[in-house]
């Protein structure tokens, strides 16, 4: 299935979330590194639009009686997932019980959805990791979403990791975790971050050519006219 977006998807999907959270300093953004959210699977690479559902504390009015799925504000979201997204739930932190199971992560996968994040847990952890649909929690529970979690709304801002995201904002993952990148920055973040990648790549072959860190870390004038030469020689001068 095509995905929207698919050249910035594969220029984030090569910097690693410790660069991104370098360049996005540099923008003048310092919380946007998801706390406590990791991959179910390590190796995992995710890169794609957030499609936005938040939960709130479950309460025996709200989740009384059967799953509707025409009015149930998770199942509907999951509906309207388009390719390429990454379905982002706000879970307050609270990994009492699971946000979602295998068969609605099985779902999200049907529809082309590019990963799946919540700062609480899943129920059927070990089935959504073999999924091969890259997955993030906070944590791994068996119990039902709605012991715990009433699905509130979705396409918000919502809070996950205590990060602040967006509908369209960018998140991005790798094996360390999650970065938000604000929608408008994208663009921008994706090219510096690659920049920054490959000079820190020859900079990590310096230190281990035997290199003192200083001059080189951070670089110096002649570290990196050094650098310039190095990347011209690799042809991306």
């Amino acid at each position: 299935m095509p995905t929207p977006h698919n050249d910035l998807v594969q220029q984030f999907l090569l910097p690693s979330t410790a660069t991104l959270t370098s360049v996005l300093r540099k923008h003048g953004l310092g919380n946007t590194y998801m706390h406590g959210v990791a991959p179910l699977r390590p190796g995992t690479r995710m890169a794609g639009p957030a499609f936005t559902l938040r939960y709130i504390p479950a309460r025996e009015d709200l989740n009384s009686g059967e799953v509707d799925n025409l009015k149930d504000a998770q199942r509907v979201a999951i509906e309207q997932v388009e390719s390429g997204q990454v379905f982002a739930i706000d879970a307050r932190g609270d990994t009492r019980a699971g946000t979602m199971g295998a068969i609605l992560a099985t779902r999200l996968q049907q529809r082309g959805a590019g990963g799946i994040v919540t700062d609480g847990a899943y129920r059927d952890s070990p089935v959504i990791a073999d999924l091969g649909l890259p997955a993030y929690a906070a944590a791994m529970n068996a119990h039902a979403n709605k012991t715990v979690h009433h699905p509130s709304e979705f396409q918000v801002p919502i809070a996950c990791g205590g990060v602040a995201v967006f509908p369209g904002d960018w998140l991005v993952g790798d094996s360390e975790g999650v970065v938000v990148v604000p929608v408008h920055l994208a663009e921008a973040v994706a090219r510096e971050a690659l920049e920054q990648e490959e000079k820190e790549d020859f900079i990590i072959e310096k230190i281990r050519s035997g290199a003192s860190i200083v001059g080189t870390y951070p670089p110096d004038a002649q570290t990196l006219a050094e650098f310039a030469e190095w990347k011209e020689k690799k042809g991306r001068g």
